[in-house]
């Protein structure tokens, strides 16, 4: 019960220290928007994204029916834009979910046994990252279809190494220290030792990954999407971007161009926000600046 107790403490603390951090503020303020925008997307006065308006309704610019205006399908661009964010939140966290997982398994093992088993799963991160990302990306993409889970895995498949070798360096250090020794002289097995001991402590550097990664995805699916290697079926910010550059009338649309690049961008500046202040939080001493 202690131990959940003092557990508990050391998420409040977290969290009271990322409100209180001016990035960390904002950045989440704003993601948090966003979330509400893909979760109350029925009800923030938006129709079928994908619906074809009639001919005299084809490109007109912001009004009181349309409120950012419409493409050239006489489309809804507020409803693309709000439901796009589904689409693009949906890819970051996915991807960014799987990213973690796989590169902190790897790299836990890798810094845990050491040895050969190391220096195998080493060598084959310094492969990947070798690769350049977005070539890769765009390959493996365009040989897998279109589709939004492709891009998820393509994401995943080229992201996974940073994670596995920051891992590694803290378990690195982790497992050297007094607590781990213990248990291992209680009879703990390595499973134990691995993910009792060792895994609870890299947690906070999982999250910052995690955010990291998640800006990585909603920048990739945009890309990947403005290039035509997105679900034209489905309609994301990427895609928006695509559907207006082959229509041939990105100069004259102003009002179909500016706003999914600004959720875009606004949106991966908020998780580059929300990461500067968790690695901020992380850095030995702040909790004690801070009073904690």
């Amino acid at each position: 019960m202690a131990q959940y107790l003092k557990k508990t403490n050391k998420f409040k603390d977290f969290f009271h220290l990322l409100f209180g951090h001016p990035m960390g503020f904002a950045g989440l303020s704003i993601i948090l928007i966003f979330l509400g925008m893909a979760f109350f997307a029925p009800y923030l006065g938006t129709q079928d994204p994908s619906k074809t308006g009639a001919l005299e309704h084809l490109l007109i610019p912001p009004s009181s029916q349309f409120w950012l205006g419409t493409d050239d399908l006489a489309r809804d661009i507020w409803s693309q834009i709000i439901y796009g964010s589904r689409i693009s939140l949906t890819i970051g966290f996915i991807a960014a979910l799987i990213t973690v997982f796989s590169g902190t398994l790897v790299g836990l093992i890798s810094g845990y046994y050491g040895k050969f088993v190391d220096e195998i799963l080493m060598r084959t991160v310094d492969f990947f990252m070798m690769l350049p990302e977005l070539p890769l990306m765009i390959v493996l993409a365009a040989v897998l279809g279109p589709s939004m889970w492709n891009i998820i895995l393509v994401v995943s498949l080229v992201s996974w190494p940073t994670t596995a070798r920051v891992v590694r360096s803290q378990v690195l250090s982790l497992k050297e220290r007094p607590f781990v020794e213990s248990s291992r002289c209680i009879g703990a097995s390595n499973l134990q030792l691995m993910f009792s001991e060792i895994l609870p402590n890299v947690v906070p550097l999982m999250f910052a990954q995690a955010v990291l990664m998640i800006t990585e995805a909603i920048y990739a699916e945009a890309v990947l999407s403005f290039l035509g290697l997105g679900d034209p079926t489905t309609i994301s910010w990427g895609m928006m971007m695509n559907f207006v550059f082959v229509s041939g009338v990105i100069a004259e649309s102003y009002w179909w161009v500016f706003p999914p690049i600004i959720c875009i961008v606004t949106l991966i500046v908020s998780f580059s926000f929300l990461g500067t202040a968790v690695s901020d939080i992380l850095e030995p001493g702040y909790k004690e600046k801070k009073g904690f």
